[in-house]
Order: structure tokens, then sequence, then C-alpha cells
């Protein structure tokens, strides 16, 4: 598969965002993908079985809540990790912008 040489300027993709929890595609590669979301709230508790999902905080703070373990807290410029199989539930107390690297057949809403 060819994937196109591309950039991406977060700050304007940041502007462009308007529902929390809608995320967008900044860009493909390999079998994977970067999306940009807005983190406003709580999610829902969810697992994906089969991927594991990586964020980056690019503005704010995020808690992501674990049922058995201590919740992980990941601030501006910091990077978290949620391995396959853990179940999670995604929350912000302000508005946090928040690039999510994941398989492209990962379903965002979870299993």
């Amino acid at each position: 598969m060819n994937i196109p040489v591309s950039s991406a300027n977060i700050d304007k993709l940041v502007a462009e965002l308007t529902e929390p929890w809608d995320p967008i595609e900044v860009v493909r590669f390999g079998e994977h993908v970067v999306r940009l979301a807005k983190f406003e709230g709580e999610y829902h508790w969810h697992t994906h079985e089969h991927e594991d999902e990586l964020f980056y905080v690019y503005k704010g703070e995020i808690t992501i809540q674990l049922r058995d373990q201590k919740d992980l807290v990941i601030g501006a410029g910091e990077f978290g990790v949620i391995p396959q199989g853990t179940e999670h539930c995604p929350r912000s107390t302000e508005t946090s912008y928040v690039l999510i690297f994941e398989p492209i057949a990962l379903d965002i809403r979870g299993d």
C-alpha cells in the first residue's frame, strides 16, 4: 500500500473540532492512524480486545479511568498507553485536545 507524504497543522485542526468525542483523522501510516479528538466530560467504559491505544495530550489534561488499577492522568505534552483488553473510560474536567495513535481497524467506540 502506498501512503502519500503528508503533514498536518494541529492548531488548525483543533480549531475545526466542535463536538467532544468525535475524532477526526489526521494522518495514516502503515496500518495505523493518528486521530485528533476534543475530550470534554466523560466518554463511556469500553475495551479494545485486540488493539493497544496510545494517547498524546496536546492541550489540557485527561484521566483514563481503569477498573482494577489506579487511574492514569495524562497532562499536556505527555503520552499514555492503554494495552489491549484493558477496560477504560476517558474523561476530562477541562476541554482537552488529544492525539490518539491506533490501528486503522480499531473501532473507536470500543468492543
